[in-house]
C-alpha cells in the first residue's frame, strides 16, 4: 500500500504552492528592480546551460576522435604484423625498433591532438562563462549606479 496516497514529491508542481516572482516583487525593497534581478539570473542560467552544451560537444568530439585513433592504430598494427614476416633475426629487430618507434611517435601526436581538442572545449565554455560573469558585473554597476541617482 502506498503511504503517500498515490502522490510523488518528484511528481509534485511545486510552483503551486510558491511563486518566487511574485514573492521577490512583494519584498518591495527599495532600489531593487526585481524584473531586472530576474532577467539577470535567467540570462547566468543560459549561460551555464551554453558552457554545459559546448563542453559536453567537445567531450563528444574527443571520444569520436579518440575511437578513430584506435580504430587506425588496430589497422596499422595488424597491417605490420601481416608485413613484418622475415626470417632474417637481425632484420626483424631493426623492423622492430623502427616499428616500436613509429608507433611511439604516432601515439604521441595522438595524445597531443586530445589534449589540445579537450582545452579547446574547456577554452569555450570557460569563455561563455567569463563573458557572462563580466556582463554580470557591469549589470550590476548600472544598477548601483541607478540606485545612487535615486537617492
Amino acid at each position: 500500500m502506498d503511504k503517500n496516497n498515490g502522490q510523488n514529491f518528484f511528481t509534485t508542481d511545486f510552483s503551486k504552492f510558491f511563486d518566487v516572482t511574485r514573492m521577490m516583487a512583494d519584498l518591495k525593497m527599495p532600489g531593487l528592480d526585481v524584473d531586472q534581478l530576474m532577467a539577470a539570473q535567467r540570462r547566468n542560467i543560459e549561460a551555464l546551460s551554453a558552457a554545459n552544451q559546448l563542453a559536453f560537444e567537445g567531450f563528444q568530439q574527443v571520444a569520436r576522435r579518440q575511437s578513430e585513433l584506435v580504430r587506425q592504430t588496430i589497422q596499422e598494427t595488424s597491417a605490420m604484423l601481416n608485413n613484418a614476416g622475415t626470417t632474417n633475426p637481425e632484420d626483424t629487430m631493426t623492423k622492430g625498433a623502427e616499428l616500436t618507434r613509429t608507433a611511439m611517435e604516432k601515439s604521441l601526436a595522438n595524445m597531443r591532438e586530445l589534449s589540445e581538442m579537450m582545452a579547446k572545449a574547456n577554452y569555450e565554455a570557460v569563455e561563455v562563462l567569463t563573458t557572462r560573469m563580466n556582463e554580470g558585473l557591469e549589470e550590476l554597476r548600472g544598477l548601483m549606479q541607478a540606485t545612487d541617482k535615486k537617492e
